[in-house]
């Protein structure tokens, strides 16, 4: 165990965290802006899934990474349409409805790998590019700056995210469609298409982070790659109380809890592999149950809007 607190090994889990908190920073934001316009959507998983598949797919047939990547986002988009549709217009229940966008994610995929792949076979994803001068900085350079642009992208739409939300009319809109779609409708709000809009939006960067996992991790693609990445983007969302800094924060305890593990079979520490392959599930249940008691959620979520109801 010692091994594991040498200041190489420390700086090595925590860089290895930044790299892996990319996918559940991109699910996780999505949803977010999701589930601020009063939907939640349970298929992230299955969008994470088909996005990861698309873009191994063009990119093992063209060659293109940057390829992939779009037709992965593509996918989101049209799997946030079909999840609109349900919930917003036909007005489904979100919870079926999320469950089956998962299971059309995860059947699909599978389908598809076994029909066109057939094997495992790795792919030329996106390189490491080091950031001139900062990067060599001790410490700092190889946690923050030696990344694929994909973590950095990752990272700052955080801030990015904050400022649309808070900052902007249309973020306004989103809170105010999620709290109460009555009176933002009476102002002259479209609450269907702002929900629209942010559920696009959130399938589109599940697409994306499906895309992160195969294209600027892994290098290859494998069924259940996504190992329920998405579900706990979800759960990152209630973990952060819908504020794009807290699934920042989320999102680094979670890939840095992930991290541990790999580093654990890395070095061949003596520690029950099963444990801490479970660890970041178990961390999951854990931060839910702490944050239940106190939890704040945009009073429309999961209410389906219909004008003159009320």
């Amino acid at each position: 165990m010692e091994e594991l607190l040498r200041q190489g090994v420390v700086v090595g889990i925590v860089a290895t965290g930044v790299r892996l908190a990319a996918p559940f920073l991109f699910a996780a934001l999505g949803e977010m802006f999701s589930q601020r316009s009063g939907v939640y959507n349970l298929g992230v998983e299955g969008i994470m899934m088909l996005g990861a598949f698309s873009g191994f797919l063009v990119t093992w047939t063209t060659g293109s990474a940057l390829l992939g990547t779009i037709f992965s986002v593509a996918i989101g988009v049209l799997m946030g349409l079909l999840m609109a549709l349900v919930s917003v217009t036909l007005r489904a229940e979100q919870g079926i409805s999320g469950i089956g966008m998962y299971l059309l994610g995860w059947g699909l995929s599978g389908l598809l790998f076994r029909r066109y792949v057939g094997f495992i076979t790795g792919v030329k994803g996106f390189a490491s590019w080091h950031v001139p001068v900062v990067s060599d900085v001790p410490v700092l350079g190889p946690v923050l700056f030696q990344h694929n642009w994909m973590v950095y992208a990752a990272l700052l739409l955080v801030p990015v995210s904050a400022f649309v939300l808070y900052q902007t009319t249309w973020g306004l809109k989103v809170k105010a469609v999620g709290m109460t779609p009555e009176a933002a409708d009476s102002l002259g709000v479209n609450v269907n298409v702002i929900r629209y809009q942010c559920v696009v939006l959130g399938s589109a960067l599940a697409g994306l982070a499906g895309a992160a996992l195969t294209l600027g991790q892994a290098n290859m693609y494998a069924d259940n790659i996504t190992a329920g990445r998405g579900f706990i983007a979800v759960a990152l969302v209630y973990f952060a109380r819908w504020n794009p800094w807290g699934v920042l924060a989320g999102s680094l305890l979670f890939s840095t809890v992930s991290a541990f593990q790999l580093w654990v079979q890395v070095l061949g520490i003596r520690f029950p592999y099963e444990f801490v392959v479970i660890l970041p599930y178990v961390m999951t249940i854990a931060a839910l149950a702490m944050v239940s008691r106190r939890v704040w959620a945009p009073a429309a979520l999961g209410k389906p809007f219909r004008r003159g109801a009320y």
